[in-house]
């Protein structure tokens, strides 16, 4: 059954390639999702979705991206179904 995992990474992440590398990370896993700066500046928030061992190897190199990461949030769930078609990159 595929899982998501909601994240929220913080730090100086904007303006330094991290969604890139994100997009990058969930593409070599086969994970789909999405994921944007968040509003506030803070850091860079999104979702991505697949096979729950994929998800666990996405998250445990969530501290690896370019810039300063000081603290990284997640929630994985069970899901019925895939909620994206791919992984998209917003501002």
């Amino acid at each position: 059954m595929p899982s998501s995992l909601s994240f929220l990474v913080t730090g100086r992440v904007q303006g330094v390639g991290y969604r890139a590398f994100a997009r990058s990370l969930a593409t070599e896993h086969g994970l789909v999702g999405r994921c944007r700066n968040t509003p506030d500046g803070a850091g860079v928030e999104g979702v991505v979705q697949g096979e729950l061992r994929a998800l666990q190897e996405f998250r445990d190199r969530l501290w690896d991206g370019p810039g300063k990461v000081e603290d990284v949030k997640e929630e994985v769930k069970e899901v019925d179904q895939l909620e994206y078609r791919a992984f998209g990159v917003r501002r």
